[in-house]
């Protein structure tokens, strides 16, 4: 998937994955979505954002996840 709303630039939030170029990591917006927020509540807290760059995010966090395996404690 080609990603369209998901930028990472160097001299901005020290290249961590963002949202078109705004100060909104990626990892924060997933972040709010895994704590339980709203699509809406979202959108509210962060007036640049848009639907689109929740659901993009939620894309990108999915595919980083498929390219690593993560340590689980206690998995059988």
């Amino acid at each position: 998937m080609k990603y369209q709303r998901i930028t990472v630039n160097h001299q901005q939030m020290g290249g961590v994955p963002c949202i078109r170029g705004l100060r909104i990591p990626v990892a924060t917006v997933v972040g709010l979505v895994a704590e339980g927020m709203t699509e809406k509540e979202i959108l509210s807290a962060y007036p640049d954002l848009e639907a689109e760059d929740i659901r993009e995010a939620l894309h990108f966090a999915a595919e980083a996840l498929k390219e690593r395996e993560l340590p689980l404690v206690g998995t059988i």
